[in-house]
């Protein structure tokens, strides 16, 4: 990974994802990423789970981009929704349905600062679809309906998703253009040399 790449930050859901889940395969892909630890993964606390990415982070320095699957993808809204600042994109992919653990209205519902897409299924046994979008219109993210695609977990057939691996090579290469240093005219190269 090149220096100037935005490092990547994993954040997973309820009972961790385990060796088969799509985002364990995408930290293997990315060895270097960051990966958020609870310490109690079967209690869905939203402000510890918040606070748990800031801890993670660190002092790490900007850019970030971050996969976030389930509950993680609240954790991650509600810590983006406290104004960090280095996420540069987040993928949200399959998140719980806020009201199944009565945080519709502790839960950041504003737009989110970083470029976000939302992932969702028509099948999710977590969210329905429909209630995704809401959301993903709450929060200004770009949505993408996998169809009959479960919780997007292992259990669902989900090992590999190579549409995440996708994304956050895109976002890197989004990353690369902003930075590159801008042309000089003609004008301006003439006047630099003489």
């Amino acid at each position: 990974m090149p220096r100037s790449d935005p490092r990547l930050l994993i954040v997973p859901g309820l009972h961790d994802s385990g060796p088969a889940h799509w985002q364990t395969w995408l930290h293997t892909l990315h060895p270097e990423a960051l990966r958020v630890r609870q310490d109690d993964w079967s209690t869905p606390d939203l402000a510890r789970w918040a606070e748990r990415i800031g801890e993670t982070l660190g002092d790490t320095p900007g850019p970030v981009v971050a996969v976030a699957h389930s509950f993680g993808c609240l954790a991650l809204a509600q810590w983006l929704g406290w104004g960090e600042a280095r996420i540069a994109a987040a993928l949200l992919v399959a998140p719980a349905d806020p009201e199944r653990f009565g945080l519709q209205r502790r839960l950041h519902a504003a737009p989110l600062t970083p470029r976000t897409t939302l992932i969702a299924s028509d099948t999710d046994p977590w969210m329905r679809a429909a209630e995704a979008l809401r959301w993903a219109r709450r929060w200004n993210a770009h949505y993408l309906n996998l169809g009959d695609a479960g919780h997007i977990n292992a259990e669902s057939g989900f090992g590999p998703l190579p549409l995440a691996a996708h994304w956050v090579q895109r976002q890197r290469q989004h990353h690369s253009r902003e930075c590159r240093p801008a042309r000089a005219t003609v004008a301006e190269w003439s006047f630099a040399v003489y």
